[in-house]
């Protein structure tokens, strides 16, 4: 016997995704791109074919552009920036600062996208489409970019709605009309089916949501293992999962990608010592310890290792500790040879600080004195 399925309609969650987000900043910036197919990439031809798109404007889209050498391949033309992370994330703090205007309970999913439960918002409007088309009026006001919004009563389908009319577009999916819209979207819609999942349901032949809805729950589980139980829930319409807005982080670290690669310890121990110097200032930005720090390095043939010492109490944030612990397990790795393409270093098992021990000076006076 199936378990009946019920639904929670009682919440107005406002997704918020930012129109190429990326290429839109820069194309604010360099209004020459804008007629251009833009690619934010480092340019491959200055690489050696090596980097990764980031994203691309709409122009470029139509090309497909992924990996950095293939972009250039079908898009001969195109104008290829690199990314300039500092700007992108200074615009959107800006974006959050309008979000918490409305309401406090924001779920970051990327600097371009996020999660608000609207269903209290701070300025008292129970239109949920009005505050969707405030908050888009405002960040076009303040930054000049185009953000597209989805509504609905979980994330699922808000997150769905989003894409629907993009760019630029508001689109709210109520209760009475979920059902007709999820047997509509194709399989490769439904969050969480990738490349292996997608050719599996081509073999059951489920090809869009009203094939996956004529499945039974043990037929999906059977076949899909526990995401099964999942997609039988998400075709009805049910996730019931909160926009997490107080979630604890896991880790905080910092990596960086050489290009050239890095071919000496010297070149080593110098990037180790501004990484570890990053996260420093990111744990004490966050107010975090850790008790686990973990190294990342990863070589010229894309081999990539991970590594980590344990320690019983929380390291103290220091730089010159970070570093040392990190070349302790880069000296323990069994690769001898040079060329490596990435160093990363990473604190895990995080807390608050909830305290710092102070080093009182008990020897300052003469009487105490050894």
């Amino acid at each position: 016997m199936e378990e009946s399925i019920k639904i929670n309609h009682s919440r107005d969650i406002l997704h918020v995704d930012m129109d190429a987000f990326f290429a839109s900043i820069e194309q604010r910036e360099h209004p020459e791109f804008i007629d251009q197919p833009l690619i934010i990439s480092k340019d491959p031809r200055k690489t050696g074919g090596r980097g990764v798109v980031t994203t691309a404007n709409y122009p470029a889209r139509k090309f497909g552009v992924m990996p950095a050498s293939k972009a250039l391949e079908l898009c001969p033309n195109g104008v290829f920036k690199a990314p300039e992370f500092k700007l992108y994330r200074d615009v959107s703090h800006q974006i959050h600062d309008i979000f918490h205007e409305y309401t406090d309970r924001i779920e970051t999913v990327a600097l371009d996208e996020a999660y608000l439960d609207i269903t209290k918002n701070k300025k008292q409007i129970r239109n949920p489409v009005l505050i969707a088309h405030l908050i888009q009026s405002e960040i076009w006001e303040k930054t000049h970019l185009t953000s597209s919004t989805g509504i609905s009563y979980n994330k699922f389908l808000a997150k769905e709605a989003s894409d629907y009319r993009k760019p630029a577009g508001v689109t709210m999916i109520d209760v009475e009309d979920s059902h007709e819209f999820l047997m509509k979207l194709p399989i490769d819609r439904y969050r969480g089916v990738g490349k292996k999942t997608l050719q599996k349901t081509q073999q059951l032949n489920i090809q869009n949501g009203q094939d996956l809805y004529r499945q039974s729950e043990m037929d999906l589980i059977k076949n899909f293992g526990k995401f099964g139980y999942f997609l039988y829930r998400r075709v009805r319409g049910s996730d019931d999962r909160p926009v997490e807005y107080q979630r604890e982080r896991k880790s905080i670290g910092k990596e960086r990608t050489y290009g050239p690669e890095l071919k000496s310890r010297e070149e080593v121990e110098s990037q180790l010592h501004k990484i570890a110097k990053m996260v420093e200032k990111s744990l004490n930005k966050h107010e975090k310890h850790g008790k686990v720090l973990v190294l990342k390095v990863r070589y010229s043939d894309f081999t990539t290792l991970t590594k980590r010492i344990s320690w019983n109490d929380f390291m103290e944030n220091d730089a010159r500790l970070f570093y040392d612990l990190a070349l302790e397990i880069f000296d323990g790795l069994p690769e001898a040879t040079y060329g490596i393409r990435l160093l990363g270093i990473t604190l895990t098992n995080l807390s608050d600080i909830g305290f710092q021990n102070i080093k009182l000076p008990l020897y300052s006076d003469p009487r105490f004195e050894m």
